[in-house]
């Protein structure tokens, strides 16, 4: 009677099989990676540690050149996956280096520079080199994920309607603790069972407090700023895009880290943090620009052309954008309210069809464009 055929070549590519065979593949690599980092001696850990925080602060840096070493002696694994003991590394492989003039000529990252290296590593016939170079990829990778980044606190999204990315802030009725306070960052709350004492100063507002990282909460949900300057605002935003490029680097370099609790976790409270905050300064800006253009408009400067750049946050790049149209032409042309309305109108109409954006970042911008037509628009007399 033939054996039955092994449902892992049955699954065409994408289909939900498919998908689910690969997610456990990938989890079992990190598992049996994660398992093979604790069998090392903690000298072998430490070491391994080392050579991590000096690779992983060259990729962040995009430094052109790196070098790093292989530990002497490692735990290496049999062909079932179990540890099979230790092997010595040769010495002509302990050192090793990557980057050059012609690979920073070239701009290929280090990342992708030392992923290759470490692969063609792995694939030696050595034993003890194929195994030094899996542990000092994922503790590259641990490194990245779990030391450079801040710790933050537990939080709950829920995403919009129709958008898969969980932006909004959900109140958990738990007192949260600040990853990092500064003694600027006090706050005065009035409290009910303490009217006899002073005032109790606390970390951050409180709708900050329900972010991953309250320090980089920048706007609260009225669009107001929670800094001193809309220059600080980007700074928060740039600080959040930074850690989810580092977040991205450590994947990158092994992507099996994935599945790494720690990775999630950050990526999940960051994730929605910075596309709510970008969101929010996008806002923010639409609503200083369309009191300047107000202003102007009634001083009479607005009579010589008008140009927009609507901002917007791309949720694929992560990022601010910008829309940019002509609402009245260069020349003497006297600004009347409706060329925004019309010119806005008009580019809605090519936002809802551009499938470059993503739905959610389209169903953003046309709600900024929106704000351009409800602050321009005259109901006819009657």
């Amino acid at each position: 009677m033939p054996k039955k055929a092994n449902s892992r070549f049955l699954s065409p590519p994408g289909t939900p099989e498919a998908s689910y065979l690969l997610n456990a593949h990938v989890q079992e690599e990190y598992a049996a990676r994660q398992a093979l980092y604790e069998a090392q001696t903690p000298l072998v850990q430490r070491f391994l540690e080392a050579q991590a925080a000096q690779l992983a602060d060259c990729i962040s840096r995009n430094q052109p050149q790196a070098k790093f070493a292989l530990p002497d002696r490692v735990v290496v694994r049999a062909a079932t996956g179990a540890p099979a003991g230790t092997a010595a590394v040769p010495a002509g492989f302990r050192e090793q280096m990557v980057g050059g003039i012609l690979d920073w000529v070239t701009r290929t990252d280090l990342r992708t520079l030392l992923r290759a290296r470490l692969v063609e590593l792995e694939e030696a016939d050595q034993p003890a080199v194929s195994a030094s170079a899996m542990l000092l990829r994922h503790a590259v990778a641990a490194h990245m994920v779990q030391r450079m980044l801040p710790a933050g606190r537990s939080v709950r999204y829920k995403a919009l309607e129709g958008e898969e990315i969980a932006t909004v802030p959900l109140e958990t009725g738990e007192e949260p603790l600040p990853a990092i306070t500064a003694g600027t960052d006090a706050i005065a709350e009035e409290s009910a069972a303490e009217e006899e004492r002073a005032e109790l100063l606390v970390p951050y507002v409180p709708y900050a407090r329900r972010f991953y990282l309250p320090q980089w909460v920048a706007l609260d949900d009225e669009c107001r700023l929670l800094v001193g300057s809309i220059n600080e605002a980007e700074a928060a935003i740039a600080s959040m895009q930074q850690f989810l490029a580092i977040l991205h680097m450590a994947v990158g370099l092994a992507p099996y880290f994935v599945f790494d609790a720690e990775y999630q976790r950050k990526r999940y409270g960051m994730l929605g943090q910075l596309v709510n905050q970008g969101r929010k300064l996008a806002e923010y800006e639409v609503r200083e620009m369309i009191a300047t253009i107000q202003r102007r408009a009634a001083a009479g400067d607005l009579n010589r052309g008008l140009s927009l750049s609507v901002p917007f946050f791309d949720d694929q790049q992560l990022a601010l954008a910008t829309r940019d149209f002509a609402v009245i032409p260069g020349g003497r042309v006297m600004f009347v309210p409706a060329f925004v309305v019309q010119a806005v109108r008009e580019e809605q109409v090519k936002v809802a069809q551009d499938t470059r954006l993503s739905a959610s970042t389209r169903k953003h911008l046309l709600a900024e464009l929106q704000r351009f037509e409800d602050a321009f628009y005259r109901a006819p007399k009657s």
